[in-house]
């Protein structure tokens, strides 16, 4: 069994694989176990730097263990970085793998339904029935403008001679009018008095003139 199939879960030759989700869930639940990895050999670090500079002065040797230690945490912190890239880079792999097969399936599903649709569907029958409808609308439109002309009920009229008889009423009334104002001058007016008016007492002259001398004097005197 090789190490995916291992870390897969997956059986023998005959034995069916993983499917997608379950491979890119436990690519998952391997990042979260090394991220916990991590976090736990961080820590021992520290402690082990702690543990070298508390002995750096008294005890050489602890000191020089713990810095041993130190490096091979480091080391293993190292790895387990290259394997979560590792791990990272295949599980996105996955994912767009996975994603692709879903988008083809869903392709093919409508493919499959146009393929259905248009299984009773004759390319000839289709020509027949878009030429029967243009006929019909081309009929149709006919229809309407028939309709719509104007219908004389088989009276028909020269438009010129009713446009003549138009214009003698027209000038029939013309003479007419004048007829009736040449009338009107023939017609005798009042004549114009010969005798002048009666002209304007003297005495009414002079009372005017007193009564302007006397408002004259009243506002001098003011």
């Amino acid at each position: 069994m090789s190490v995916f199939g291992k870390l897969f879960g997956g059986g023998g030759k005959g034995g069916k694989g993983p499917s997608p989700q379950d491979a890119i869930q436990k690519l998952r639940d391997t990042e979260q176990m090394l991220a916990k990895k991590q976090d736990f050999l961080e820590k021992k670090i520290d402690q082990e730097l702690i543990t070298a500079k508390k002995n750096g002065t008294k005890n050489k040797r602890a000191a020089l263990q713990a810095l041993k230690r130190k490096k091979r945490y480091e080391n293993q912190l190292t790895q387990i970085d290259g394997t979560l890239s590792t791990i990272e880079f295949q599980r996105e792999a996955l994912e767009n793998a996975n994603t692709n097969t879903e988008v083809l399936k869903n392709m093919g599903f409508a493919a499959k339904a146009m393929k259905a649709a248009h299984e009773n569907m004759d390319i000839d029958k289709v020509d027949d029935l878009m030429q029967d409808i243009t006929e019909q609308q081309e009929l149709a439109q006919e229809i309407s403008d028939a309709i719509s002309k104007p219908v004389g009920f088989g009276e028909e009229f020269d438009e010129d001679e009713l446009l003549a008889e138009l214009d003698e009423l027209e000038q029939e009334e013309l003479d007419k009018n004048l007829l009736e104002i040449g009338g009107t001058e023939d017609a005798h007016l009042p004549n114009v008095p010969s005798t002048s008016l009666p002209s304007r007492p003297a005495k009414e002259d002079e009372d005017e003139d007193g009564m302007y001398d006397l408002q004259r004097w009243a506002m001098e005197a003011m």
